[in-house]
């Protein structure tokens, strides 16, 4: 049976009077629906430079855990993932309409995180990311969408450019800035062990992956180490930080077959 602890820390820093950040998750509450729908968490960082970033973030959570168990039973994470990541693009770009709103520009980052058996299923758009931690590495599981990443993907600047360069932050994607939004999925196959590390950029701008693998991998609460990833980054740089840490403590090992999940034989 899949078994994971969860912590999830924000800190608003020590530079903004307000965070654009925001973060959900969904728990099932059975070991039915456990099989059925899953676990679901995600982070959204509200795009600087726009207006209502902290609308932006909180909306795109909002649909996205309202929606994750409405789903119909067993339906396949890979293709339900993007599926909520274009509702909440849907839902941000018409909260925007609104005339409250003015029909001012808002837009955020999202990534988001399901498991289910023994299989997490990541979806994201813009900068905010994933990373898994096993064996005390950690690995990125996501690509940001920004205009200096892209660069460096065509080999126009090295690794160390692109984190420097002032242009680091500006994005080529984000949820809720058009009508429609095309986010990236993957799939991995979990191991009992394992830890998964959504973060905004507050976090993985200050942190290296061999520093996010320290803390991780040590021996504390899930909460402890959530707390000591957000308070590492918030002491380095001082900006708007949020961090959900999730580790696999057991995992259910399942056999697809043409899309569908069957049990393995003991």
């Amino acid at each position: 049976m899949l078994d994971v602890q969860f912590a999830q820390v924000s800190d608003i820093g020590k530079v903004r009077t307000n965070s654009e950040d925001a973060m959900g998750s969904f728990i099932p509450s059975s070991r039915r629906q456990a099989r059925s729908h899953g676990y679901l968490f995600a982070v959204c960082d509200g795009v600087g430079g726009m207006d209502y970033g902290e609308v932006a973030s909180a909306t795109a959570i909002q649909t996205l855990v309202e929606e994750f168990p409405k789903a119909q039973a067993g339906t396949m994470l890979t293709s339900l993932m993007p599926r909520l990541v274009e509702m909440a693009n849907s839902a941000v770009h018409d909260v925007a309409l609104k005339p409250e709103y003015q029909g001012r520009n808002m837009a955020t980052t999202l990534v988001a995180c399901a498991l289910r058996y023994n299989q997490a299923v990541v979806s994201h758009v813009g900068d905010s990311r994933c990373y898994l931690v096993r064996n005390k590495v950690a690995r990125q599981l996501t690509q940001d969408h920004t205009w200096v990443n892209e660069q460096r993907k065509m080999g126009l600047l090295t690794l160390e450019e692109a984190a420097e360069s002032d242009s680091r932050h500006v994005l080529i994607r984000s949820v809720g800035k058009d009508m429609f939004v095309a986010p990236d999925t993957s799939s991995i196959t979990i191991e009992a062990g394992d830890v998964l590390v959504l973060c905004s950029d507050g976090l993985h701008d200050e942190m290296g992956e061999r520093e996010i693998a320290r803390i991780v991998s040590q021996e504390k609460k899930i909460d402890e180490i959530a707390r000591e990833l957000v308070a590492r980054a918030v002491e380095i740089d001082g900006g708007d930080t949020t961090a959900q840490v999730i580790r696999v403590r057991s995992v259910e090992q399942v056999g697809m077959y043409r899309g569908r999940p069957y049990r393995m034989p003991a």
